[in-house]
């Protein structure tokens, strides 16, 4: 009785995209530290790096396909919310703390004012072009 070995065989193109699937997972999940539901995300602070609450996540974007938080949309300005400026932060250029209860970025609030930002009522077009601007500002990889 002959002994078969069930090995699939992968294209170079999936096991570079599995790879890189790997790379974006993290090896151990506890969901009640790791992990955290888009509805608790959204309204939660974020600060500068001296401590100053310097606005609010409003919403994600999510890559339809990767299922990879791209950008936190924060807003930031304006007077009890109205004129309030969205600005689209590159998801790992923010860091939970967990003293704070919120996010904090690490970027100065004057430079924070030339950031990339649209008003509530003119979304931008998240292409490439703008994910590559955006990502560059703030000196992470897109």
């Amino acid at each position: 009785m002959s002994q078969t070995t069930n090995t699939m065989q992968f294209s170079d193109s999936e096991l570079s995209q599995r790879r890189e699937f790997d790379r974006s997972r993290p090896r151990e999940r506890d969901a009640s530290k790791d992990l955290i539901g888009s509805d608790r995300v959204e309204d939660t602070n974020v600060y500068s790096a001296d401590g100053e609450k310097i606005g609010h996540i409003s919403k994600l974007m999510i890559g339809k396909r990767s299922g990879r938080v791209e950008y936190a949309v924060m807003s930031f300005g304006g007077f009890l919310g109205i004129g309030e400026d969205q600005h689209p932060l590159p998801w790992e250029a923010l860091d939970y703390d967990e003293s704070m209860g919120g996010y904090v970025v690490n970027i100065d609030k004057d430079r924070l004012r030339e950031a990339p930002r649209y008003s509530a009522s003119e979304e931008p077009t998240y292409d490439q072009q703008f994910g590559e601007r955006v990502y560059a500002y703030y000196g992470v990889l897109y």
